[in-house]
């Protein structure tokens, strides 16, 4: 699965961090979520959690 985050559209809430931490973090210097381990997802399967509680929907999961 591919995990994006699309960084215009990411306000760095932290939200999908807390939901998975495993695949996202926020980076403090630019204050955006970013995909650290995006195959941790397939083990872990929370990224849909997150891409459903996106607030500005900035997280898009794809089949590769």
């Amino acid at each position: 699965m591919k995990v994006i985050v699309d960084q215009d559209l990411c306000i760095g809430c932290g939200r999908c961090e807390e939901i998975c931490p495993a695949v996202f973090h926020v980076d403090e210097v630019i204050g955006k979520s970013e995909v650290i381990d995006a195959e941790a997802c397939e083990f872990v399967g929370c990224c849909e959690a997150a891409e459903e509680n996106c607030p500005v929907d900035a997280i898009t999961l794809e089949e590769e």
